[in-house]
């Protein structure tokens, strides 16, 4: 996961990141104060969801403190025989870089408390995408950094599975031109699927 910093490169038009601003606050809030029993439930509704996917090599997220755990859905995955891909964390304005994670690879510390297995650079087919918030139009709130929607512009053909629970679901996200919609989105409740 990635924390939150605004890029030079790409920028929201002032009102659409004043709401912007104003919703992640709010969803955040949501996610912090979850019920975390919940997160199995996702976890296993997410496994299912990649699973059902022809992408062999799925990009994953191993989580910050504060968020949904699914470390359970990268041991899913494995076991299952896919390729799961963690990523790293660029300097700011560059795509995410994803690296080959298994069950008893060596962690090392990544940037903004993020942590990075050692193995090799692959591109995914197939993208986990952390949501701070989301509606059901397929758009996504993260927390600001721009990572995804850059990293989303650079694999048009990859999967982007959005996951959250349902407690942060707006009415509606304001999207800017870099916003990239999501394929499908995951929560401990049901399964949207978008065009």
């Amino acid at each position: 996961m990635v924390a939150p910093h605004s890029s030079p490169l790409q920028s929201d038009p002032p009102a659409v990141a004043e709401a912007k601003k104003q919703l992640r606050a709010h969803c955040l809030a949501a996610l912090k104060n979850r019920d975390q029993t919940l997160d199995p439930l996702l976890c296993r509704r997410l496994s299912e969801s990649l699973l059902a996917l022809e992408a062999e090599r799925i990009a994953c997220v191993w989580p910050l403190p504060h968020e949904l755990d699914v470390r359970a859905v990268c041991h899913a995955l494995a076991a299952a025989g896919r390729t799961v891909l963690l990523p790293e964390t660029p300097p700011r304005g560059h795509p995410l870089v994803f690296r080959v994670w298994t069950p008893d690879c060596v962690m090392q510390a990544g940037r903004f408390g993020t942590c990075v297995p050692n193995g090799p650079v692959l591109t995914p087919q197939a993208i986990m995408v952390p949501l701070v918030g989301f509606d059901r139009r397929g758009n996504r709130l993260g927390y600001g950094g721009g990572y995804y929607d850059r990293t989303l512009s650079t694999l048009p053909h990859a999967d982007a599975v959005g996951y959250a629970l349902a407690a942060q679901e707006v009415d509606h996200i304001p999207t800017g031109p870099y916003d990239h919609p999501l394929s499908c989105i995951v929560t401990e409740k049901e399964r949207l699927h978008f065009d």
